[in-house]
């Protein structure tokens, strides 16, 4: 029996069909390991938030809907409040849903620009 002396050219097969193959097993072994957690007891009754009322951080500044700012209880003027948290490290800056947007930005940028190194703006985090 002879062999020939040509080589013929055998044809790759596609890489990406090892590719996929490994992404589908890592998808199988996810769902497996994501539904072994434990259930919680049946007779468990969670704890629901939906009726607690919550006040905000003491140490936070607070715009009103009408654009007015307080800390601690006390009201504040922009001025004051400029100068009270000038140079601080962190504030926490509460907005009220209705405040002025045009006044919240202008608020934010003053502060920045008076040296708060780090400005926090607190929301409420949607349901959707």
């Amino acid at each position: 029996m002879r062999r020939a002396l040509t080589q013929t050219a055998r044809l790759r097969g596609e890489p990406t069909i090892a590719l996929i193959n490994i992404v589908f097993l890592m998808l199988i072994f996810f769902l497996i390991a994501g539904s072994l957690a434990p259930r919680p007891d049946g007779e468990v009754a969670l704890v629901s938030l939906a009726g607690i009322t919550t006040e905000p951080p003491s140490d936070a500044l607070v715009m009103l809907a009408d654009g007015s700012l307080r800390h601690a209880g006390e009201t504040l003027t922009r001025e004051d409040a400029i100068a009270r948290f000038a140079d601080t490290a962190r504030l926490r800056l509460l907005p009220d849903r209705d405040a002025p947007a045009a006044e919240l930005v202008a608020l934010a940028q003053t502060l920045r620009a008076a040296g708060v190194a780090e400005l926090v703006i607190v929301t409420e985090r949607g349901l959707e």
